[in-house]
């Protein structure tokens, strides 16, 4: 039986299920202890396995291309933080202040890399370039998203007050060093992971759903549900979708106006609209204090199935057009795949 078009995804909706279960039967005491562990174990390991999963020969391809790279760049860590802080007066009362500090912390995430390659694919965009902008932006993003918090997000109850070398310091030890252990043995491992796609996707997904779990029973704890009322998670909604529309009208202006081919404006556009869940969640637990994680992440989340739907979207009916001459190489219809995660 062929699948609804109107239902989500199956992880949006094991997304769904994580935070209902989290408000119904939220872990509290020594189980959160070790379900804490236990997570900082998964992400380590999720960290890990894209450390060894990514091609040094791909990145090489497209680094050369820097004009499109800068473009990206400057997209995904100055557009973003300046919308959030220019649009404060009209996106700040249709939320509460701990969702609008997550709004601020959505906009400091680096880009995603599955899906932006994956969307670059279906449109026949410049598949090369693409990998190595989405790769930048994500190790990037270990550095600049931290020291972007402690610019745009004031609330000192919401960061726990840390200094941000020390929270540089914690992703560093959590996030980028298993990344490059990684990429260390990646020659050893390599192979076995491009043939057990599905064991990446399964931690990938998994750490994430962990993550959010222990984030909003910590959250649910704390009365996250008594703080936020249902006006302020629709005006999250009109937050969200008005953010990826300025991005993707501001991307896709800018690179036709720098002279950009149609496959790379496509990997601009694609790449510097987007923020990644699989980044942006793990980043959340170690910068913001226990307790306020939930409203933290729950923009991201949000913003995560819009920026998919959307890119869906745009990506077929792109890629359907006749762009002979222009398309980007590496245009695969398996990354299409890719795209629902």
């Amino acid at each position: 039986m062929a699948r609804p078009k109107y239902l989500p995804d199956n992880f949006t909706l094991c997304l769904i299920g994580t935070v209902i279960l989290a408000s119904l039967l939220p872990v509290h005491g020594q189980a959160a202890v070790g379900f804490n562990w236990v997570t900082n174990i998964a992400v380590g390991l999720l960290f890990f396995l894209h450390g060894a999963k990514l091609s040094r020969e791909a990145i090489i391809a497209g680094a050369t291309h820097w004009r499109l790279h800068l473009v990206v760049l400057l997209s995904t860590f100055a557009l973003f933080p300046l919308l959030g802080l220019a649009l404060k007066p009209v996106l700040s009362p249709l939320v509460t202040p701990s969702l609008y500090a997550g709004v601020l912390f959505l906009c400091t995430l680096p880009s995603t890399v599955q899906s932006s390659i994956a969307f670059t694919s279906i449109a026949k965009g410049n598949v090369p370039a693409a990998v190595c902008s989405a790769s930048a932006s994500s190790l990037l993003g270990i550095f600049v998203t931290p020291a972007l918090v402690s610019l745009i997000v004031t609330n000192q109850a919401a960061s726990g007050g840390t200094s941000p070398w020390h929270t540089i310091g914690n992703i560093v030890l959590q996030l980028l060093v298993p990344f490059i252990a990684g990429q260390l043995l990646r020659p050893l491992i390599g192979k076995w992971i491009e043939r057990n796609r599905g064991v990446l996707k399964f931690v990938d997904q998994g750490s994430i759903l962990l993550v959010v779990y222990g984030a909003f029973s910590e959250a649910v704890n704390e009365g996250l549900w008594h703080t936020i009322p249902l006006s302020a998670l629709g005006g999250l909604v009109v937050v969200s979708a008005v953010l990826l529309a300025v991005a993707l009208a501001v991307t896709m202006f800018v690179s036709k106006r720098l002279g950009f081919n149609r496959a790379d404006q496509i990997t601009i556009i694609f790449c510097g609209s987007k923020k990644s869940l699989a980044a942006g969640v793990p980043m959340a637990k170690v910068i913001f204090a226990a307790h306020a994680v939930g409203a933290i992440v729950l923009p991201l989340m949000l913003f995560h199935q819009i920026q998919l739907m959307v890119c869906a979207a745009l990506a077929q009916r792109w890629g359907a057009r006749d762009t002979s001459g222009e398309s980007g190489s590496g245009a695969t219809r398996p990354a299409a795949a890719v795209a629902r995660r």
